[in-house]
């Protein structure tokens, strides 16, 4: 292999990269920001909830002890 062409490969496969990250950081924008949004405020009220529960199971079982 000829090592003419070396830096404009080097140009390409950095291109190529960075285009990928760009993409995966706008996908995983893009994903957080519709399941922040479908869950609501509802969602982490329920979550809470849930929190509240287990804390009271837990101390509850170590009590029990």
């Amino acid at each position: 292999m000829t090592y003419e062409n070396m830096p404009m490969m080097i140009f390409i496969l950095a291109a190529g990269y960075l285009f990928t990250v760009y993409l995966l950081l706008a996908l995983a924008k893009r994903t957080g920001r519709n399941s922040v949004i479908e869950s609501g405020t509802s969602g982490i009220q329920e979550q809470r909830q849930q929190e509240r529960g287990l804390i009271t199971k837990v101390t509850e079982v170590v009590n029990s002890q």
